[in-house]
């Protein structure tokens, strides 16, 4: 997906994301806020580590996100608080900003390049 593309995206309110299940293997699916940031979506655990999706992007970080009838095959990492101190707290004035949280574990989401898989 080009940048502008995914800017043109930004003002949305939440995205769809697809995880593989790390116990079955099939596709989970969530409606999550989401913030994008150089040229990459960022979306935040309120259950940090525990929750489900974040396990899942853990065990097997290809997903899929879906916004309106755009569909974006990505890699997902979660970040690292202290490695990446200055893009999680980027991320999070963002969140504020666009949704008055932030307080979450920031997960990045780098769109797949086209014609990669």
């Amino acid at each position: 997906m080009r940048p502008a593309a995914l800017e043109s995206l930004a003002n949305k309110q939440v995205l769809h994301l697809t995880t593989i299940g790390r116990m079955t293997g099939r596709p989970r699916n969530i409606e999550i806020w989401f913030i994008v940031y150089r040229e990459k979506f960022y979306l935040f655990s309120e259950r940090r580590e525990a929750a489900g999706w974040v396990k899942n992007i853990q065990r097997s970080p290809k997903v899929s996100v879906r916004i309106d009838r755009s569909a974006i095959k990505a890699v997902a990492r979660v970040l690292d608080r202290q490695k990446d101190r200055q893009l999680w707290e980027a991320a999070q004035a963002i969140a504020d900003r666009k949704y008055g949280w932030g307080d979450g574990l920031p997960v990045e989401i780098t769109p797949a390049v086209e014609g990669s898989s």
